[in-house]
C-alpha cells in the first residue's frame, strides 16, 4: 500500500496497533511517525512525541491536517493563538492555517494525526527519516508543499485551562 503510484485507492485492512503499513516507522527530528493508512484521498499516522520533542510553526497550502490526542498533552500554536490540547481532543487545522506543536509536559504524548488529501507527505515523510539537520529538513519540505516560518521557543501556555 505504501507504493507511489498515480492513484492509489483505499483497500479494506486492518493496520495493527503496534504496526505501520509495511512494517514502516520513521523517525522524524526524535519523534516516531508510523503510517497507518494512505490513499489519495488521505494519509493517517501514529506520531509519538518524546519530552522536549516540537514541529515549529508550518502551512499546508493544500491540506486539511487533524490530531486526535490519544495520551499525553500537546501545546499548539493555532492562527497564532497558543493552546492545549489533552487525551480525547481533537485539533483541527484547515488548510493555509500557520501551526505549530510542542511536547513540553515532562511525559511522551501519542497522538494520530491525518492529512486530507494526502498530498506529497508520504514522500516527504521518506525523505525526512532520519534527517537531524534542522536546516535541511525545513529545505526538504519546501518540496513537499509544507511551509516553515520563523521558529518560536515554545507553546506553552501560561494558564493551561484558559487556553483550551
Amino acid at each position: 500500500m505504501l507504493e507511489t503510484r498515480d492513484i492509489t485507492l483505499e483497500t479494506p485492512d486492518i493496520t495493527p496497533a503496534h504496526e505501520g503499513l509495511d512494517g514502516v516507522a520513521w523517525n522524524v527530528m526524535g519523534q516516531v511517525y508510523v503510517p497507518k493508512q494512505v490513499s489519495d484521498d488521505s494519509i493517517a499516522w501514529h506520531a509519538t512525541f518524546p519530552v522536549e520533542t516540537f514541529v515549529p510553526p508550518h502551512t499546508h497550502p493544500y491540506q486539511d491536517e487533524y490530531i486526535f490526542v490519544i495520551d499525553g498533552r500537546i501545546d499548539l500554536i493555532l492562527d497564532g493563538k497558543k493552546r492545549t490540547a489533552t487525551s480525547g481532543d481533537l485539533v483541527r487545522m484547515p488548510r493555509g492555517l500557520p501551526h505549530a506543536f510542542f511536547n513540553n509536559s515532562g511525559e511522551a504524548a501519542t497522538a494520530l494525526f491525518w492529512a486530507s488529501p494526502a498530498g506529497k507527505l508520504l514522500e516527504l515523510y521518506r525523505r525526512l527519516h532520519n534527517v537531524t539537520n534542522p536546516a535541511e529538513a525545513v529545505r526538504i519540505a519546501r518540496d513537499y508543499d509544507v511551509i516553515f516560518g520563523p521558529p518560536v521557543s515554545s507553546a506553552a501556555p501560561q494558564h493551561a485551562a484558559a487556553s483550551r
